[in-house]
């Protein structure tokens, strides 16, 4: 057995029991989601005991399922209705209707992870809206309109995750994990707003807050690989890395109230993103020429500080020299 606890409530999981067969199998249909669509995060799952990575994959595969509905190719009205059976999707999850053998693999996966482990699961209706918003072509006037969005698509995930982790008995000020757990999914989602900028204007989308793309010049949009013309391209980037900077650490509080394996999890996903954010500010026209990764020998290094606890010790110190 196993106990999961977050905002300073417990809940005893059972490691012990077998997984049925249905089950077993919908969830490696969500790993094999998962491994095949968010390298990124499957290698910082890697990390996590088998339950908490079985249920961390079908959050994916259902959260990837809500943005591939966004992303595709249909009519509004075709995604919004498609929308609308995921939600109902996640009622049958809420109410425990999901039956073992139902032909939904996502939905199994996710029905049996609910009874596991205390998940949020209002989060996934968040995603939903956020994803609604896309679909309405939606674009944000400032970074409150901005931050609205990136709650509903990245921070609620990181309140949903947080079901999954706990918090480790006794850590002090446990109560804070669910805001540090959404802040840090809003540092990783500005971080892939930069990221996918070009990406993001051939699809029709703008994300950076209007307001601040007026203040840089950069309000033509970004449809090649150099930047509107009198803009101050880098003037920008830098501006939203700040930004992104701030959100991580303040997110990163809350690995020292995370168990070893789930601390070096969490670390392990958010330093992929840091290097990421780092290499942006480096090179901030890398973005309009393609889509900025991180080489496999980085990406490890980033997991052994994980496993080391260096990242949570870091900012244990930090936290501890700021304390009244």
């Amino acid at each position: 057995m196993a106990s999961s606890a977050r905002g300073g409530v417990s809940r005893t999981v059972d490691t012990t029991t077998p997984t049925p067969p249905p089950v077993e199998a919908a969830y490696r249909y969500c790993e094999a989601v998962t491994a095949g669509q968010a390298r990124n995060f499957a290698y910082g799952i890697r990390l996590l005991p088998t339950a908490k990575r079985q249920a961390m994959s079908a959050l994916y595969a259902f959260s990837r399922r809500v943005d591939d509905i966004g992303d595709g190719t249909l009519g509004p009205d075709a995604k919004r209705r498609r929308l609308e059976t995921a939600r109902d999707t996640l009622d049958r999850v809420r109410r425990g209707a999901v039956a073992e053998d139902d032909t939904d693999p996502v939905a199994v996966a996710l029905a049996d992870s609910a009874r596991r482990f205390p998940l949020p699961l209002g989060g996934l209706d968040e995603l939903i809206d956020g994803v609604l918003m896309d679909v309405r072509g939606r674009t944000y006037e400032t970074w409150d309109d901005l931050r609205t969005y990136c709650r509903c698509v990245a921070g609620a995930i990181g309140r949903l995750s947080l079901g999954v982790f706990g918090t480790a008995g006794g850590a002090p000020g446990a109560d804070r994990a669910p805001h540090y757990a959404d802040t840090l999914g809003l540092a990783l989602q500005l971080t892939n707003i930069l990221r996918d900028l070009r990406e993001d204007a051939a699809n029709g989308r703008s994300y950076l807050p209007a307001e601040e793309l007026d203040k840089f010049g950069c309000s033509g949009g970004f449809h090649s690989a150099t930047p509107p013309p009198g803009a101050d391209f880098t003037g920008l980037v830098h501006h939203e890395v700040r930004r992104a900077r701030a959100l991580f650490a303040e997110g990163y509080r809350l690995l020292p109230l995370l168990d070893r394996r789930s601390g070096a999890c969490v670390a392990a996903m958010a330093g992929i993103y840091r290097r990421l954010l780092d290499r942006i500010e480096r090179d901030p026209l890398a973005v309009l020429r393609g889509r900025v990764s991180l080489p496999g020998a980085e990406k490890a290094y980033v997991a052994v500080r994980g496993l080391s606890g260096l990242d949570t010790r870091t900012v244990t110190r930090r936290t501890e020299r700021t304390r009244p």
